[in-house]
């Protein structure tokens, strides 16, 4: 298994259970009336493009919403969550931080 395929493997699964990592979303996602339904269309999200995913990590996705377009994103942090992960395929000193965000907040 390459590093991408590992990368990608621990992205989908945390991702889709929302463990192994923190979840954040902003205070517009948040203040919406369905932000519990906005949670689960990024655990159910599969459609990756070359676009929005060109390294094959499954670390990025749009969402169209009820008319509004939604982003979310992983990012790789060391455990501290001070600086970027030296290994984000090696579980043991990444934090993996999953921020779900309205597209014009971005």
């Amino acid at each position: 298994m390459t590093n991408t395929d590992m990368i990608r493997e621990l992205n989908d699964r945390f991702r889709t259970t929302f463990r192994g990592g923190q979840v954040l979303m902003t205070r517009g996602v948040a203040a919406r009336d369905d932000a519990d339904q906005v949670l689960n269309l990024v655990k159910a999200f599969n459609t990756f493009s070359e676009d929005d995913d060109p390294h094959g990590e499954h670390d990025f996705g749009a969402i169209d919403h009820d008319g509004e377009k939604i982003f979310w994103k992983i990012d790789y942090y060391d455990s501290d969550l001070q600086q970027g992960s030296q290994d984000p395929a090696e579980p043991a000193v990444t934090t993996r931080v999953l921020t779900i965000m309205l597209a014009d907040e971005y």
